[in-house]
């Protein structure tokens, strides 16, 4: 079952009726009521299209956020063949909130790395709702200093609200940790691609996403700060948090216009949560595509690619 956001209630209202009617069905065979039902799926599905055709970027952050959307574990296990997971970062402790591993794409062999939120209660905790602490950074940079000694390209999946700021993440060192990560992507002779699939928050997203390729799904949302924090801080009021969403350009599209991240992946009609799938095998199409287009290019040529696209990063954004 969807879980509607609140500016989906006008929506949630017509599939409701449906639903009732098509209940009703089910308990009297004799009541005929198909053609009110379907006309209602059609009020709800132009409904649906008119909503998300005219997002705002507030809600652009809700759809992002939205706890049915595919996670990372999601993608590994459809896009994927030969999963293995590796674990820990030989310092401290093993973060359940990155996920890494060497796997296959379309049977080229790759390292996948990426942030899980966790689906239920239980999991979530354990995921840490996919904040990562040091431990996870720095697993991430043992596993691209790995790929790119073996010459394998690095696929990063990016969802999480930001860098977990607890005492002890900060007593073992986070900003340290989230610094040598964007600096191994920035040192990596082997090519690396990355796609924001729901959250992308302030470092603890650029950490992974400071990629030769790097793709934002379509209502998905990548960021400085949340829009409650930028709120907070410049208003003093985390309400204004509609304000700020509108402020900070943090829609893919914005990015794209700013030159921040290189391609937008469509999303099926009302968000990724309503159909996974879908939402799946797009993130593949973009992720070969990226990956192939690096392809012949050698570690000095990826390095001054690399150097290239974050120097000019928001020129053209500027320049417009």
């Amino acid at each position: 079952m969807t879980t509607y956001l609140d500016f989906e209630k006008p929506l949630s209202e017509i599939e409701g009726k449906a639903e009732e009617l098509r209940a009703m069905a089910r308990a009297d065979p004799d009541l005929d009521v198909e053609d009110e039902a379907a006309a209602l799926d059609a009020k709800a599905r132009e409904q649906l299209r008119k909503l998300y055709a005219a997002l705002t970027p507030w809600q652009k952050a809700q759809v992002a956020r939205h706890a049915q959307r595919p996670h990372c574990m999601d993608y590994v296990t459809a896009l994927f063949t030969d999963w293995t997971p590796l674990a820990g970062d030989r310092n401290f402790a093993d973060d359940q909130a990155v996920i890494g591993g060497l796997a296959r794409l379309n049977d080229r062999a790759v390292v996948v790395i990426g942030h899980e939120k966790g689906r239920d209660t239980r999991t979530r905790i354990e995921r840490n709702f996919g904040m990562a602490r040091p431990e996870g950074y720095r697993k991430a940079v043992r596993l691209m200093q790995m790929a790119d000694r073996f010459g394998l390209t690095v696929v990063t999946l990016v969802d999480t609200p930001g860098a977990y700021p607890g005492k002890g993440a900060e007593e073992r060192g986070q900003a340290e940790a989230i610094a040598r990560s964007t600096q191994a992507c920035l040192r990596l002779g082997a090519p690396i691609v990355s796609v924001v699939t729901g959250e992308g928050g302030s470092g603890g997203a650029v950490a992974f996403a400071t990629a030769d390729r790097v793709a934002m799904l379509e209502h998905s949302i990548y960021s400085v700060i949340s829009p409650e924090g930028c709120a907070s801080i410049l208003w003093k009021d985390a309400e204004k948090m509609r304000e700020a969403a509108e402020a900070l350009r943090l829609t893919a599209q914005d990015l794209k216009a700013l030159g921040v991240v290189d391609r937008i992946v469509p999303e099926p009609l009302g968000g990724a949560h309503r159909d996974p799938a879908a939402a799946i095998d797009g993130v593949r199409k973009a992720l070969v595509e990226m990956v192939e287009g690096l392809d012949g290019l050698s570690a000095d040529d990826i390095r001054a690619q690399r150097r290239r696209k974050y120097l000019n990063m928001g020129a053209k954004g500027l320049a417009a």
